[in-house]
């Protein structure tokens, strides 16, 4: 009898040649390669030649024995990103009583912000904890950076940089409040929505993990 086709991967393109030639390159014979990838050769066989379509758990199976992105499994071309932002399109977004404007691509390993920190805001005593780096410019200040047991002020012109791991809290020390160029890592840690305010750790002040 037929096996009828998997509906999930009906779509799929066919990645038949990519596989093989992936595996070529890797220097893999295709047995390693199946064993690596938790198939057996005969199937990984298959696939190669395109009679059988993987499933999205065997195309993560084999990105990972590969090295390489499910995106390039496929053969998927990343839309081109422009490298300039311009000011008119960096657009006010608030949060927790902060104003965010994004000064950076998105799709990127690291997010570029300009910020503006009021006096007495809601986060002041938020304190932030999730993998990567970050780094921040003063434009205006004062600015009062925290950085586990040490509290450091900065002026307009002072400059940080700094492990994210590390509990940080940042407050503006002057009723004018601060404003500061801020760029960190994203590392795939949902640092993203932490550091534009995350509404339940806003609310409680309790310690942010990514």
């Amino acid at each position: 009898m037929t096996t009828p086709p998997d509906e999930s991967v009906a779509e799929l393109p066919s990645v038949a040649p990519r596989l093989r030639d992936l595996r070529r390159r890797s220097g893999l014979t295709l047995e390693s390669a199946a064993q690596r990838a938790g198939l057996s050769p005969a199937h990984l066989s298959r696939l190669e030649t395109g009679r059988r379509q993987p499933s999205l758990p065997m195309l993560l199976a084999l990105a990972r024995t590969y090295g390489v992105t499910v995106s390039d499994l496929l053969g998927e071309v990343p839309a081109e990103q422009d490298p300039i932002v311009r000011a008119d399109r960096m657009e006010a977004s608030p949060a927790g009583g902060w104003t965010y404007w994004r000064a950076g691509g998105s799709g990127r390993a690291m997010q570029a912000l300009r910020v503006h920190v009021p006096y007495g805001g809601a986060q002041d005593e938020l304190v932030r904890v999730h993998p990567g780096e970050e780094w921040l410019y003063v434009l205006r200040g004062p600015l009062r950076l925290v950085l586990g047991d040490a509290a450091h002020r900065l002026d307009a012109g002072d400059a940080a940089h700094f492990d994210s791991i590390t509990p940080h809290r940042i407050a503006a020390e002057s009723p004018g409040g601060a404003e500061l160029l801020f760029v960190h890592t994203l590392l795939q840690s949902g640092a993203a929505e932490l550091c534009l305010g995350d509404r339940d750790h806003r609310a409680t002040g309790r310690t942010g993990r990514a």
